[in-house]
């Protein structure tokens, strides 16, 4: 993987292509495949690596010790993940990071710009400003999901999360990265009862869904 391969990922962003390279090379980056439902880190593990999905998506995992899962967070495509715990030193990992489908995933080594450490280069301090910016992203993603697992109901559950797919995408039809357990899961919902509701939300022209691409219609008046 080259400089110039990255330069649309938002870790390297400000940095030219020796830098990028630097710092590939400093944090020990490689590359590794993982086949969709593949297990890419382990809660209860300790990590130094952070990830970047290169292609294909992956999903942050919250397991309890009965087995429920709990999805906390999509990550698409030239995002990123466990850069907390890889910064970390010692922090036992609560989630699980699993493949979503076949992806390909560069891991890079954090050990590096732990606090304490040495000065890594000229790319350090740009990095670590892209990491920042990151850790805040993921901060209002964390805090969008709360508001949507927050109302009482189902349809209001699932009426958050669609209208704030709607805003963000500037567009009243679009897809969602979830087939229909991973949304149970993800608005903390039993799977059979959200693919009722959809089915009733759907009848009652609120919505219209065919696998993970959905229509939201104007649904004043429908939310009880």
């Amino acid at each position: 993987m080259t400089g110039e391969d990255l330069s649309g990922i938002v870790l390297f962003r400000g940095m030219t292509t020796d830098e990028t390279k630097e710092a590939l090379s400093a944090l020990f980056a490689r590359e590794k495949t993982y086949k969709k439902g593949g297990l890419i880190m382990r809660a209860g593990s300790v990590t130094n690596n952070m990830g970047i999905v290169l292609s294909g998506s992956v999903s942050i995992e919250s397991v309890d010790a009965w087995g429920g899962c709990t999805i906390l967070s999509h990550v698409p495509e030239r995002g990123f993940f466990a850069e907390t715990y890889a910064l970390l030193r010692d922090e036992v990992m609560l989630v699980d990071v699993r493949a979503n489908e076949d992806c390909r995933i560069m891991l890079l080594d954090m050990t590096r710009l732990r606090p304490g450490g040495d000065d890594p280069g000229d790319w350090h301090r740009k990095l670590t400003a892209n990491l920042l910016s990151i850790s805040l992203q993921k901060n209002l993603t964390l805090s969008a999901r709360s508001f949507h697992t927050a109302p009482r109901t189902i349809r209001r559950r699932v009426l958050s999360y669609l209208s704030h797919i709607a805003i963000r995408e500037h567009k009243s039809q679009f897809e969602i990265p979830f087939d229909r357990r991973q949304l149970a899961d993800y608005l903390s919902v039993e799977r059979t009862a959200l693919s009722k509701e959809l089915s009733r939300m759907q009848k009652e022209g609120l919505i219209s869904v065919k696998k993970n691409r959905f229509t939201l219609y104007d649904v004043s008046g429908f939310l009880e």
